[in-house]
């Protein structure tokens, strides 16, 4: 009685009171973990939020979106940049390709450091960084330093996305892990969309080092947000001491496991040509298709609604039809907009919208597919949510960015390089989903692990 009295007075808001999240949540722990809580009670009524809130959801996707908005913030700075600290654009280039240099490899270390010492000190570490980075970047006073300083930043920012797909592991599993990573994609796919505008009106209004200010101010809003309401999720710390070789064992193991790599092929190449069109999409419709600044802008973000709304179905749909027919779903669709995109382009059709739908077709894909597959990857791992999510993120990243830099030094006069690669990363994810449905249908629902 004490339990529901308490549980009807935080009801609606998203938070309670840690030691009511108890109560709150006991009949939710049990259906996962039998009796055991999936976070800790604290003393002293301190309040935390809620699993199954939207809350909860909001903040995961505010960490997710720390990556995004670091980048996109501050492209329409990149001429003023060039010329405060008397470097070219190839040097300044180096801001862009060192922070994802660094976000790749941030990827790598985080996940299995918050496996052995919990998420919470992890990722109050990560964007302590990431914060202190930025604020080294706007003060930077030559491009050496902001390279430097933009690396640091993005190896801090990695932390945030890799514990925030741990953290929804170590809630969720399945479908409903899938439906949370859908809804988290839907809040960040915002971010995407308005960065640009703000970056152009902090540049506008105060110049490029109060982009790289007010990326500090979101990191400690972050940081503030997470040791204020952020329960430390990991039910179980690992038991073996952290070092190089036991976590290269571990991934490993995890390579090992077909379940795993169909997941992780889905994820990977789907990713892959989202950063293709990121590539390849300012010089074709700009250069070939004859949109103006302001106008590319306008098709780019009709290009993200796609996503957004990709992954606002993903929500509705998986809990009721599954993780594998969502992903099919995605599937379908990324290969039918990567295939448009090509007859586009091989009945030379000079409207810039011929080029962008297909793009729209390809996201809404992506948001069906990609969170799904995230889903998947993790899903026979809970004990090592975080290390797998590492190996996901870095493998997606990598990738990816190769794809991109290809896509970037291959477009000419045509933007045949640009449709080829999102028709193949469209079709590939496709023909992964379809050849691997055996594998998947006999996954164990949980992977024991000893290393």
């Amino acid at each position: 009685m004490a339990c529901a009295s308490r549980e009807v007075a935080g009801r609606g808001t998203g938070l309670l009171p840690q030691r009511d999240a108890f109560c709150a949540s006991a009949r939710w722990a049990g259906s996962l973990v039998g009796s055991r809580l999936p976070f800790p009670v604290a003393r002293g009524g301190s309040v935390m939020l809620r699993p199954d809130t939207f809350a909860l959801t909001a903040v995961l996707a505010l960490l997710t979106a720390v990556g995004p908005l670091s980048v996109d913030m501050y492209l329409p700075s990149l001429p003023d940049i060039g010329r405060e600290l008397a470097a070219g654009p190839a040097r300044v280039q180096l801001t862009i390709s060192f922070y994802l240099v660094g976000f790749a490899l941030g990827q790598i270390v985080y996940g299995p450091i918050s496996d052995r010492h919990g998420r919470r000190p992890v990722l109050l570490a990560a964007l302590a960084l990431f914060s202190t980075a930025g604020l080294a970047c706007a003060f930077a006073p030559s491009i050496e330093v902001l390279i430097v300083a933009r690396f640091l930043q993005a190896f801090g920012g990695s932390g945030a996305v890799v514990l925030a797909r741990a953290t929804v592991r170590d809630l969720y599993s399945d479908a409903r892990a899938g439906r949370e990573f859908s809804l988290m994609g839907a809040i960040m796919a915002v971010a995407p969309t308005i960065a640009p505008l703000i970056g152009s009106a902090l540049q506008a209004a105060f110049g490029w080092r109060a982009i790289f200010v007010s990326l500090f101010a979101v990191g400690a809003v972050a940081a503030t947000v997470v040791g204020c309401l952020l329960p430390e999720t990991l039910k179980s710390r690992a038991p073996e001491r952290l070092s190089l070789l036991s976590t290269m064992r571990l991934y490993r193991t995890f390579m090992k496991h077909s379940d795993f790599l169909a997941h992780l092929g889905i994820v990977t190449c789907s990713f892959m040509g989202l950063f293709a069109w990121i590539s390849g999409a300012s010089f074709v419709l700009q250069d070939l298709y004859g949109l103006s600044a302001p106008e590319f802008g306008v098709a780019f973000a009709l290009g993200s609604a796609g996503y957004m709304l990709g992954t606002v179905l993903a929500a509705g749909i998986v809990t009721h039809i599954g993780l594998d027919r969502t992903i099919g779903l995605g599937g379908l669709a990324l290969a039918g907009g990567g295939l448009a995109m090509v007859a586009t382009v091989t009945l030379g059709l000079t409207s810039a919208a011929s080029l962008v739908l297909p793009a729209a077709l390809y996201l809404a894909g992506l948001g069906l597919a990609m969170p799904q597959g995230f889903a998947g990857a993790m899903s026979p791992f809970q004990d090592r949510a975080g290390a797998v999510s590492s190996l996901v993120g870095f493998v997606q990243q990598t990738s990816a960015a190769a794809l991109g830099a290809i896509v970037g030094h291959t477009l000419g006069q045509t933007a045949w390089p640009l449709a080829v690669a999102i028709a193949a990363m469209g079709c590939l994810t496709l023909v992964i989903w379809m050849f691997s449905r055996g594998i998947r249908a006999q996954k164990n629902d949980r992977l024991i692990l000893h290393i």
